[in-house]
């Protein structure tokens, strides 16, 4: 408890340098300022993407041992998904689409919202620029599978079973994650008992995949 307080005071200190950043940056001039204001604006947003990251990690733990499975609206679910992810696609370039299905899941939605948000991130975070992401369904007589497409960078088959592991970062030149995104998606994944597949060509792009039952069956 103590650490989530902790977690959200920090939050709304960040959230306030960077709403002063957004102030400073009327008075740039030069261009070492501009270089000076986009490396510290950088930290700043690793910096919350980090404090928000350990923030869901202590969701995910508190829920572990009760998790609420109830039918959720997958039509809601993907909808909140990609109002929250929405803007940081358009900035990055890239086109995001969803299309979901007109039906109810069992599941717990605070747990299977924080996968999907962090699949979402991962696939708009190894994706270039005037790529794609798409989040769809498609329906079996059981359950409904939700995919998360993207043309990104792909990923090696042999990498594939070590994504999943805690600070794994197949790329770190190239791309500024936690690493433990992925990780959380696991976690949470195993606590509701659903199942997750990957599928990915290197240069290409990634699909996950997560399996949920049916509400009623």
């Amino acid at each position: 408890m103590l650490l989530k307080i902790a977690g959200e005071d920090l939050l709304r200190s960040v959230e306030a340098i960077q709403t002063a950043y957004d102030y400073f940056d009327l008075g740039v001039r030069t261009s070492s300022e501009q270089r000076w204001l986009h490396c510290s604006r950088k930290a700043v947003d690793r910096f919350k993407e980090q404090l928000e990251q350990i923030q869901t990690v202590l969701q995910v733990r508190a829920h572990a041992a009760r998790p609420q499975l109830r039918p959720v609206s997958v039509h809601e679910l993907l909808r909140q998904v990609r109002r929250e992810h929405e803007h940081a696609a358009l900035s990055k370039g890239i086109c995001m689409r969803v299309v979901p299905i007109d039906d109810s899941i069992k599941s717990d939605d605070l747990l299977l919202g924080a996968a999907l948000r962090n699949l979402v991130s991962n696939a708009i975070r190894y994706t270039r620029p005037g790529g794609r992401i798409l989040i769809g369904c498609r329906g079996f007589e059981a359950s409904i599978r939700i995919d998360v497409y993207d043309t990104g960078v792909g990923i090696p088959g042999e990498q594939i079973p070590k994504i999943f592991d805690a600070f794994t970062r197949l790329d770190p030149g190239r791309c500024e994650g936690s690493g433990i995104g992925l990780f959380i998606v696991r976690q949470a994944i195993l606590i509701l008992g659903h199942r997750i597949e990957v599928a990915s060509v290197p240069g290409r792009g990634s699909r996950f995949s997560i399996l949920v039952p049916r509400a009623g069956r």
